[in-house]
């Protein structure tokens, strides 16, 4: 099948990519001039484990190719993928000019190719507010357009495991008006779910919504646990092994249970306030995201509050060492990252800040600048430190050298938030160790 995707961020190159991996000729498209050369000099332009491969490969077999000719593309393929960014608004809707631009140049390119060209399928793959679907019908239509259909397909990927989501999805959502698309893009879809997850048809209004309930409901999970750790700090009880408890119960299970310093990443934060948003002007206000909204940005100064709290409101002339600054492992990305909310805190308090991360010590530089330095290694980053900050839970920190820590260190203090070590083991190591919702260690 031919495929065109429009916009090579992070869900357009990973699944123009996917689609080539099984068998597809995809044409990628974007108009950013330096992205689209490293892409045509078969560079990849983000960080995502098991990409490269599939990557090389495709391109390689000429199965992937890159271009900034939206014409071209559009009219060789059956297939139209919108992979747009849409950034959240002051107000904090979702910003569609980017995708509706695209709709209205299809439009035009259909027009100027005359009514009888090959039927397509228009398919929007980002995430969009309800009724969006009906937005680009629109902007196509009024060209007097013939022959195409708009479909809402939500992505699913998480960042870090996007291949493998792409690749092995727990369920294909496909909103359509038409019987035509749907069994077009279940027959596109297939390869992806021969072990039996399934393909889920519904209206297009249906599947919009259903991206952002998802991303909302775990970002509430997420946000939940992060108000009773607070809690347990309060009562002095175990977030651990309650969150043990709570998992073991098969009408909750066990994930997004794992406390922390609040979410982050270009989803969930986004995501949350675009159906607030969407709520509030349809009249009935989702109140527990706007809750969830709150408390997660007030969450992401916890360990701020520790620290300040532990030296007494006076950190100025303090030098801390950081190691994590991607709101997440695997992955590059800082949008909305708890660091940088921490780390421009404790600025503001006068301290410094070396850091360390495996995958976004350059990303970090467009938030952050050189207001910090930034270090080789996560060993690096510890010299001379009052302490050390754990921020992302990267798995090679999990476990460290504590020997090397307590050398480089000027004190042994450790302020996790991420939860990763173990507080006996630091008792043991005479650790001051302070992490989310558990009894901080006072070294004696």
């Amino acid at each position: 099948m031919k495929i065109t995707i429009v916009g090579t961020g992070y869900v357009g190159l990973v699944t123009g990519t996917c689609f080539a991996e099984t068998g597809n000729h995809v044409i990628c498209v974007d108009n950013n001039p330096q992205k689209l050369a490293k892409l045509q000099n078969k560079e990849v332009t983000i960080y995502e484990p098991g990409l490269e491969i599939l990557f090389q490969r495709n391109i390689q077999q000429k199965r992937l190719e890159f271009t900034g000719d939206l014409k071209s593309a559009v009219l060789s393929s059956e297939f139209i993928f919108l992979c747009l960014p849409t950034p959240q608004g002051e107000d904090g809707s979702a910003d569609l000019k980017y995708i509706l631009g695209v709709a209205d140049d299809i439009g035009k390119i259909f027009t100027e190719a005359g009514g009888d060209a090959q039927h397509k399928v228009i398919i929007n793959k980002s995430t969009v507010p309800v009724g969006t679907a009906n937005l680009v019908f629109d902007a196509v239509k009024k060209y007097s357009v013939r022959n195409f259909d708009i479909v809402s397909n939500p992505e699913f990927l998480r960042e870090g495991f996007a291949v493998e989501d792409f690749m092995k999805p727990d369920r294909i959502v496909i909103g359509t008006k038409t019987k035509y698309a749907a069994d077009r893009m279940r027959a596109l879809y297939e390869p992806f779910v021969r072990q039996g997850n399934p393909i889920i048809e519904m209206d297009t209004a249906s599947a919009e919504v259903t991206k952002y309930a998802a991303n909302s409901y775990l970002a509430m999970r997420i946000t939940y646990m992060n108000e009773l750790a607070n809690f347990c700090t309060s009562v002095g009880a175990d977030v651990d092994l309650i969150r043990k408890g709570m998992g073991s119960d098969s009408r909750i299970g066990k994930r997004f249970l794992f406390p922390g310093i609040g979410y982050g990443g270009s989803c969930f934060p986004k995501d949350v306030n675009a159906l607030i948003k969407t709520s509030v002007d349809a009249g009935a206000e989702i109140k527990l995201l706007t809750v969830v909204d709150q408390v997660n940005k007030k969450q992401k100064e916890v360990l701020v509050d520790t620290i300040l709290k532990y030296y007494d409101n006076s950190i100025r002339g303090k030098h801390f060492a950081v190691w994590g600054l991607a709101f997440k492992p695997n992955t590059d990305d800082m949008r909305e990252a708890p660091s940088v909310v921490i780390i421009k805190k404790l600025l503001e308090h006068g301290a410094t800040i070396t850091a360390y991360d495996p995958a976004a010590n350059e990303t970090a530089r467009f938030e952050l600048g050189e207001s910090i330095v930034y270090a080789e290694s996560e060993y690096r980053a510890l010299e001379n430190a009052d302490a050390l900050l754990v921020l992302t839970e990267w798995n090679e920190f999990r476990n460290p050298d504590f020997s090397v820590i307590q050398s480089s260190l000027k004190h042994s203090i450790i302020f996790d938030g991420r939860n990763i070590f173990d507080p006996i083991k630091m008792q043991e190591l005479r650790f001051t160790y302070f992490s989310i919702g558990r009894t901080p260690v006072i070294a004696q």
